[in-house]
């Protein structure tokens, strides 16, 4: 409401001046025409005058009418270029900083709602580098100033930075326009003033900032290499080290651009992902997901007397499964691929030179790819427990027959099912009022439902206090709401997350930032604070994903091999991911939890599975599609799919969001009958119903029921 007053009032400020013609008052002639009057005005009450002026001054500018560079003539011309300058600026300044805050108070709310992931980009880059934008922006007159207030005010940006900007940054112009001002009787026109040459000039004072900032830049990255040596000339153009999904995709962009490129890894190919995460993981799921479904085989018409695990051959397939994928990432690919491989562990001696096996080999640029490993808090008796992580897990012989997972995150929650459809008894601890809390409260509760009617105990709000033995029988001790609870186990497993690897034999010489999460500090350009180092994958953030660290990968290498010729900032706008529980959980973009958290208006368009054709035939009918829309448009801030198809059935959202595909483009898409991607396209006509014309509807029964006769 309040809102809605000021507009109005606004809005008739702005035409009782346009129809009454007040701004004809605002003209050069008629000051001209009228300056031995205000002349005598100034002299008869000089302060009446400058206040009048003053108020008048922040009036025009602050409701953003035309006739600002006018009223600055005027300062100059009565006032004369001492007083006309300070009055002037400061008059300049308080009334650009009303028209932001009125910009702010009316619109902001809006821009956020509308456009709520460019608001949250946006305001990132005006916290980074906006003063300095300001700063630029006000010293080149060509920028209608008025605007520069009004989206301005549609950020964050600090008031009171924005005048303290803004008051240094207008003061040349200021001057210049004052200056004119005292020679009043010689100027036929504005345009006079915005001559060529003069808007020339203030284009590079404007300029200057930005190139100041990239000396600046340039300054200090040389400044982190004092006291190193750089060798003349170099063995290879980038280095690049762990041949996880990082260092793998780095290599194989430097090899495919013909550049001199060599991997380094110490363990073996292909990293966490293919030999202790994403592959073994998948496969052990696979083996489960089918004593699942032989022991359920009953629904389907099939008697099967009994499902017994053979976990030696399950682990057996798993290494199998990894030695089939291996050769996509071995060494012998990558070195026919162009890529010098090297087993060994590296050490970095220099921001260009690194040592492996006793050989020094130098380099333009390093891509550091030392991805994570799980991290094991410091709770009592855990040094003497029979403890597992996702790396060790794939040493087991036989099936823990009672088996504790610690850690309700998509690893806990993803091996915890998997081991009780393999005959484990299975408790899961988690410290948070919910299993995966990432995901959206009607999405965890669904997937921990379904984890209970597979015999998962779950235990929420239980916070781990010490491990325990007792006649040789381990235990943890956890409690909740102060009470304690001791869980009996014959294998831990501790899956309360992953940490970067960030030490590295020699690399603490340079000094390397980290971040608050404790992965390598850089900027977008995945460069840390020497300019020719770069990180990548988990060791890097933000997010630990296989595909995010080949995401990374990419900009790391044209970067390293391009700059300053191009240079590029990672995008992680469209970032999906998954949990491969049954049923899984795929989302991209924005959760309903994350969108409330940061403000963002959204209309929610929901499709149960229980209603798809394919699902039903398949006996899988059940889960759910949530998609988060802005306000009034079929844009699509976020997916989340709770199915057992939802990995596969994502790909079509990540693609929409983006290219920016709405949900009516979706509608209008064919999808084979009878599929799962159906389900996409129904979601979309959920949204379509919601917003059928009524009216036009009824116009049309009307129209119908008369053609009938």
């Amino acid at each position: 409401m309040k809102k809605a007053l000021l507009a109005i009032l606004i809005l008739g400020i702005v035409v009782i001046a346009v129809t009454m013609g007040l701004t004809d008052y605002l003209s050069l002639d008629y000051i001209k025409e009228n300056a031995h009057i205000l002349r005598n005005s100034y002299a008869s009450d000089p302060v009446a005058f400058t206040v009048t002026y003053f108020f008048l001054y922040v009036l025009i500018t602050g409701l953003s009418l035309p006739g600002a560079s006018i009223l600055t003539l005027a300062g100059g011309a009565f006032l004369g270029l001492s007083k006309g300058l300070v009055v002037v600026s400061f008059a300049s300044t308080m009334g650009a900083t009303l028209a932001f805050i009125v910009a702010r108070f009316l619109f902001q709310d809006f821009f956020k709602s509308k456009y709520g992931e460019a608001f949250v980009r946006i305001n990132a880059g005006v916290a980074r580098e906006g003063s300095l934008y300001l700063f630029g922006l006000r010293l080149v007159p060509l920028f209608p100033f008025f605007l520069i207030n009004i989206l301005m005010g549609l950020t964050t940006f600090s008031t009171w930075r924005f005048f303290l900007v803004s008051q240094i940054g207008m003061l040349p112009g200021t001057f210049a326009y004052v200056n004119a001002g005292t020679q009043l009787g010689k100027l036929e026109s504005v345009s006079g003033i915005l001559s060529p040459a003069f808007i020339v000039s203030f284009a590079l004072l404007g300029v200057i900032p930005l190139v100041l900032n990239g000396l600046l830049r340039a300054l200090r990255g040389r400044r982190v290499y004092k006291g190193w040596k750089k060798p003349r000339q170099f063995d290879f153009d980038v280095i690049a080290i762990g041949a996880g999904a990082g260092g793998l995709v780095s290599a194989y962009i430097a090899a495919t651009v013909k550049a001199k490129v060599a991997l380094i890894e110490k363990h073996k190919m292909g990293g966490d992902c293919l030999n202790t995460g994403c592959v073994p993981s998948k496969a052990i799921i696979k083996s489960a997901k089918v004593a699942q479904l032989i022991r359920t085989s009953q629904k389907y018409g099939v008697d099967v007397e009994h499902a017994e695990t053979n976990f030696p051959e399950v682990m057996a397939r798993i290494k199998r499964i990894i030695s089939k994928i291996e050769p996509h990432d071995s060494a012998e690919r990558y070195t026919g691929l162009g890529v010098h491989c090297i087993t060994g562990e590296a050490e970095v001696l220099s921001p260009w030179e690194v040592r492996v096996n006793g050989e020094i080999h130098s380099t333009r640029n390093i891509i550091l790819a030392t991805g994570a490993k799980p991290f094991l808090p410091p709770i009592p008796g855990l040094g003497d427990a029979r403890i597992l992580t996702s790396e060790t897990l794939w040493d087991l012989t036989e099936l823990p027959k009672k088996l504790l997972v610690l850690g309700g995150g998509p690893i806990g929650v993803e091996l915890a099912q998997a081991f009780q459809r393999l005959g484990s008894t299975v408790s899961l601890v988690e410290a948070g009022p919910q299993i995966l809390p990432r995901e959206d409260t009607d999405v965890s509760d669904l997937v921990a439902q379904k984890l209970v009617n597979d015999g998962v105990r779950i235990y929420r709000n239980h916070a781990a206090i010490r491990f325990q033995k007792n006649l040789g029988q381990e235990s943890l001790v956890a409690r909740c709401n102060d009470q304690e609870l001791e869980l009996e186990f014959d294998y831990c497993l501790v899956a309360l997350g992953r940490r970067a690897n960030t030490k590295l034999p020699g690399l603490e010489k340079l000094s390397l930032e980290l971040s608050q999460t404790g992965t390598f500090a850089h900027d977008d350009g995945m460069r840390t604070k020497y300019p020719n180092i770069f990180v990548v994958g988990d060791c890097a953030g933000p997010y630990q994903f296989t595909h995010t660290a080949a995401h990374q990968a990419w900009y790391a290498a044209v970067n390293a091999l391009f700059a300053p010729l191009v240079s590029f900032k990672a995008d992680y706008r469209v970032i999906p991911w998954c949990t491969f529980t049954d049923p899984e959980i795929a989302r991209v973009g924005l959760s309903e939890s994350e969108a409330r958290a940061q403000g963002i208006s959204y209309e929610l368009v929901h499709y149960d599975l229980s209603d798809l054709d394919r699902a039903i035939t398949e006996d899988e009918d059940y889960g759910l599609i949530k998609v988060l829309v802005a306000q009034g448009s079929d844009r699509i801030l976020g997916a989340t799919i709770v199915s057992s198809r939802a990995s596969e059935l994502l790909g079509e959202f990540t693609l929409a969001m983006k290219h920016n595909i709405g949900l009516s483009k979706i509608l209008g898409t064919v999808h084979a009958y009878p599929t799962f991607p159906e389900a996409i396209k129904y979601t979309a006509g959920e949204w379509k119903k919601a917003r059928k014309p009524e009216r036009l509807l009824r116009y049309l029964r009307i129209f119908h029921a008369w053609r009938r006769g």
